[in-house]
């Protein structure tokens, strides 16, 4: 067989398990957030990492912010899973910031995490969140292609 081809297979067996895993994450992901809904409302708070590891944090509270459980998942690859973090159990989430001495404990990353988990429940329940529009690449190049081509339509059709 020509080393092409093996190398295409192992290419293509590779895309497949990192599927697969990133099901199984998923799926973990859905399992801890349907355990912490069952406690009360959930914030959730992340730190997207592109080369470095990416953090989420997830905030089961109650009516009035108190922290009944919390979860941390932060990794690089798609094995990472959610980890408890007692610390925070009974602490109110409108204090959470920087300057709270158990964040502080945090590395930066789960330190933004927590962070944004308090900035996003914040601004819902003060009723004034807004969906934020996710760059996407792909959709953003397929458009300036499409203008570009459209203006270089226009300008050879003036000629």
């Amino acid at each position: 067989m020509s080393p092409i081809i093996v190398l295409t297979i192992i290419i293509a067996l590779a895309y497949v398990f990192q599927i697969i895993l990133g099901m199984r994450q998923l799926k973990h992901f859905n399992e801890v957030y349907h355990e912490l809904r069952q406690k009360g409302r959930v914030a959730i708070g992340r730190r997207s990492g592109k080369i470095k590891s990416g953090t989420i944090v997830m905030f089961a509270i109650d009516s009035s912010g108190i922290i009944l459980d919390a979860r941390k998942m932060q990794g690089v690859t798609v094995g990472a899973h959610f980890k408890e973090l007692p610390q925070y159990v009974n602490q109110d989430l409108h204090y959470l910031d920087h300057y709270h001495p158990t964040v502080r404990q945090e590395n930066k990353l789960t330190q933004i995490a927590i962070e944004d988990a308090r900035n996003v429940f914040l601004t819902i329940d003060a009723g004034t969140y807004t969906e934020r529009r996710q760059q996407n690449l792909i959709a953003d190049t397929k458009n300036n292609i499409k203008l570009l081509v459209t203006h270089l339509k226009s300008q050879v059709t003036k000629q």
